[in-house]
């Protein structure tokens, strides 16, 4: 698949949600993509929700980042968020691994707290991410059955 294929999958697959979610959760992608530059961006279009990852591979076990698009709200996700120091109580979740944060919009990126969480997850990267690599969309799977993209 083309690098403008993989672009205008993703943009379709961010069609399928209501107006507000899909602008907000594009605007959220557009922060990340800006932020990390030389990621690679796997995209999962799995049965709960649109997963968008960041990372220097496009390996699952190397994304850093991820944001989870659900019908009604827009997550950031913490691959490695348990090992995070979080003094704010902001990271959610109980799993071994994965912490995360619903997002308002993209401007909670630039919240001082989230920020300082960000920095600390590209530290505690195994494989730091490379400014210069060409990064890019790569669709990785699409789930025949999935749960309505938008509230019933």
């Amino acid at each position: 698949m083309s690098a403008k294929d993989a672009e205008d999958q993703l943009a379709a697959f961010l069609a399928r949600f209501t107006p507000d979610i899909a602008a907000r959760a594009g605007a959220i992608i557009g922060t990340m993509r800006r932020r990390l530059p030389g990621a690679v961006i796997p995209v999962y279009d799995n049965y709960n929700a649109l997963a968008v990852g960041f990372g220097p591979t496009d390996r699952v076990s190397d994304i850093i980042f991820s944001i989870a698009v659900y019908p009604r709200w827009v997550s950031l996700f913490f691959a490695r968020g348990v090992g995070l120091a979080d003094p704010k109580g902001l990271l959610k979740g109980t799993g071994n691994r994965v912490r995360h944060i619903v997002l308002a919009g993209p401007e909670a990126l630039d919240d001082p707290d989230i920020r300082s969480l960000m920095d600390a997850a590209l530290r505690l990267a195994s494989t730091p991410l490379d400014p210069k690599a060409p990064g890019g969309v790569v669709i990785k799977s699409i789930s025949a059955r999935q749960r309505p993209r938008r509230p019933v």
